[in-house]
C-alpha cells in the first residue's frame, strides 16, 4: 500500500516505498518542509525525533542509504553498542529491554544492543513515528547539495526541498572498515578482508593479523578469543595505544548511581589535584576512570573506547602486538610499517580494522542563521548532544542564547583532547544550570543517565549524596585548573 507523505508541487506526490523509504514519481517534484536534515543516520534521526516531539515543524531527511542508521548499515555483524542501550538512540522510543546481562563479558552491566537492534530502532521510529504522522518525508539512496536539490543515487532523478533550515548531520564524517578502503598496499597473494568479512572466513585460516588499536581492533581481538582462538593465533598491529573508559561507571539506575556521581567527582577532582597533565592520567588510572590494555605502556591515543573488565582482561591475552606505527605495506613474507619492517606469516589472515571512525574535524557554531551543524555537546554521546541540540532548536529564539548552551565538542583523537573535552562541557553544563525547563528536560529525556535518577536519589543515597557534593565543591575550580593545564601543553 502506497501512502502520500510530504508536501509536493501540484501534479507530483511522493510515495513510500514496501521499506518505509520514500521516493518521488516524477523527476523536478518541489518538496517543502521547515526543515531539511543532511544525513538520516543517529545522530540526524535523535534531533529529529526531538524537534518532532517538541514543534510542529516539517521535516524532509535526506540520506545515502535505503533506510535510517547511517554507518549502522555497514557495521560488522558482531558490533556491539559499547554503552548501555539504554540511553542511545532516539528519546521517544526505548532501545533494548533495559535488562542487566548474566552472562558473558557485559555481565552485570546494562545490555549492549547489537548492530541489527539499532538500524531496527531508528528503522521503527520511521515507520511508525515519522511517516504516519506526514510531517516527515524521507528521501533515501539520495544525495542532497546545500540548495536543497536531492539526487536519487539510483536513477539520477532530481527533486528541490525548499526548506527554513538545513541541517548537516553529516559533519562527523564516519569512516567504518566497510566502507573505507585501507590506506595501506596489500599484495594480490595476501588475505586481507574488512572486519565485517571476518565471521565468513575465520574457519579458513589458523592465524590472524588484526590491523588497528581503535575500539574496532578491540573489538576483533576479542570475538576472536571468544570464539576459542588461541592468543597465539593473533597478532594485534597497535599503531598507537589507547585509554580507555571503565564501563562500570557509565551504568544507569539506582544501584549503580554512587558510583556514577564517584566518577563525576573523581574526574574533577583528579584535575584539581594533579600536579600536571601527566600526574592527572596515573590519578585518573588509579581512580579506575580510565585504564590502558598494556599498563606497561603510555597511551598515545584517546577515542571514547568504553570496556568491561572482562574485555580488558581477554585483550591482555594477546602477547604478539606490534607497536611499529601504521601500516604501509602487506607483502606475504613482511610486513612493512611507519618504524620498521618485520616477518610475516604467509598462511595469515589480515582482518583491516584501520578506519578512523570519527576523524578528528574543527568544529563550529552549532546554529549560524539558517543552518544548524549537528556536534557534540556532551563527551562522548552524540545522539545524547543531537536530541539536546533539537530541543534548544525547538524551545528558543536567539541564536547566541542557542550557541552559549550548545557549544560544539571536538570528538578526542590524542589523550590531551580528555582535558579539551570536559573544558567544554563544565562550560556547558554551567549554562544549563541558568534554565529550569533545561534541568526538567534532562531529567526527563531517556538519554540522560543521571539527572532523572539525581532526583530520586540525591538525599536519599548518602553516598551518591557525598560524592555529588564533592563533585560540586571542585568542578569551578576544576574548570579552571583545566585551562591552566591545556596552556602548559599548548605552550
Amino acid at each position: 500500500m502506497l501512502v502520500t507523505v510530504g508536501i509536493v508541487a501540484a501534479g507530483t506526490a511522493l510515495r513510500v516505498c514496501p521499506r518505509g523509504a520514500v521516493m518521488w514519481k516524477s523527476d523536478g517534484a518541489v518538496v517543502k518542509a521547515d526543515y531539511l536534515i543532511q544525513g538520516g543516520g543517529a545522530v540526524g534521526m535523535a534531533f529529529a525525533d526531538q524537534l518532532f516531539s517538541d514543534t510542529d515543524a516539517t521535516m524532509v531527511i535526506v540520506d545515502r542509504h535505503d533506510r535510517p542508521g547511517g554507518h549502522w548499515n555497514e557495521a560488522y555483524p558482531f558490533v556491539r553498542l559499547h554503552q548501555p542501550a539504554s540511553y542511545y538512540g532516539v528519546g521517544s522510543r526505548p532501545l533494548g529491554t533495559g535488562s542487566i546481562d548474566q552472562t558473558g563479558l557485559n555481565a552485570g552491566f546494562h545490555e549492549l544492543a547489537s548492530g541489527h537492534e539499532v538500524v531496527a530502532h531508528f528503522d521503527a521510529v520511521l515507520r511508525h513515528r515519522f511517516l504516519p504522522s506526514g510531517r516527515v518525508t524521507f528521501l533515501s539512496s539520495s544525495d542532497v547539495d546545500d540548495d536543497g536539490v536531492v539526487t536519487s543515487l539510483l536513477s539520477g532523478a532530481r527533486c528541490r526541498v525548499e526548506y527554513g533550515r538545513f541541517v548537516d548531520a553529516t559533519h562527523s564524517r564516519m569512516q567504518v572498515p566497510a566502507t573505507t578502503p585501507p590506506a595501506y598496499a596489500v599484495a594480490d597473494d595476501v588475505t586481507c578482508v574488512p572486519v565485517g568479512r571476518l565471521p565468513a572466513v575465520a574457519a579458513r585460516f589458523d592465524h590472524f593479523t588484526v590491523v588497528g588499536a581503535g575500539k574496532t581492533g578491540m573489538d576483533a581481538c576479542v570475538w576472536l578469543l571468544q570464539q576459542g582462538a588461541d592468543p597465539e593465533q593473533i597478532r594485534w598491529i597497535v599503531p598507537r595505544d589507547s585509554w580507555v573508559l571503565r564501563r562500570g561507571n557509565f551504568q544507569p539506575g539506582a544501584e549503580h548511581f554512587a558510583r556514577f556521581c564517584r566518577s563525576l567527582a573523581d574526574q574533577v577532582t583528579a584535575v584539581v589535584e594533579c600536579d600536571g597533565i601527566d600526574d592527572l592520567f596515573r590519578r585518573l588510572e588509579a581512580a579506575d576512570e580510565l585504564a590502558r590494555v598494556d599498563p606497561s605502556v603510555t597511551p598515545g591515543a584517546y577515542h571514547c573506547a568504553i570496556l568491561s573488565d572482562g574485555e580488558l582482561a581477554e585483550l591482555r591475552r594477546i602477547t604478539d602486538v606490534v607497536r611499529l606505527g601504521r601500516v604501509r605495506s602487506i607483502d606475504r613474507d613482511q610486513l612493512e610499517l611507519e618504524r620498521g619492517t618485520i616477518a610475516a606469516r604467509a598462511d595469515s589472515c589480515y582482518i583491516d580494522c584501520s578506519a578512523a571512525g570519527i576523524p578528528s574535524r574543527p568544529s563550529k557554531p552549532i546554529f549560524d542563521g539558517d543552518r544548524i551543524t549537528l556536534q557534540w555537546v556532551r563527551t562522548c554521546q552524540p545522539t545524547f548532544s543531537a536530541a539536546f541540540i533539537g530541543h534548544v532548536e525547538g524551545s528558543f529564539d536567539d541564536e547566541d542564547e542557542k550557541n552559549r548552551l550548545c557549544r560544539p565538542i571536538e570528538p578526542p583523537t590524542v589523550p590531551l583532547d580528555w582535558l579539551r573535552m570536559l573544558a567544554v562541557q563544565l562550560d556547558n553544563r554551567r549554562a544549563i544550570d541558568a534554565y529550569p525547563q533545561l534541568q526538567a528536560w534532562l531529567t526527563g529525556t531517556r538519554l540522560d543517565p543521571f539527572w532523572k535518577t539525581a532526583r530520586e536519589r540525591l538525599g536519599a543515597d548518602e553516598e551518591a549524596t557525598a560524592h555529588f557534593q564533592r563533585y560540586l565543591a571542585n568542578a569551578g575550580s576544576a574548570r579552571a585548573r583545566l585551562d591552566e593545564l591545556l596552556a602548559s601543553r599548548d605552550g
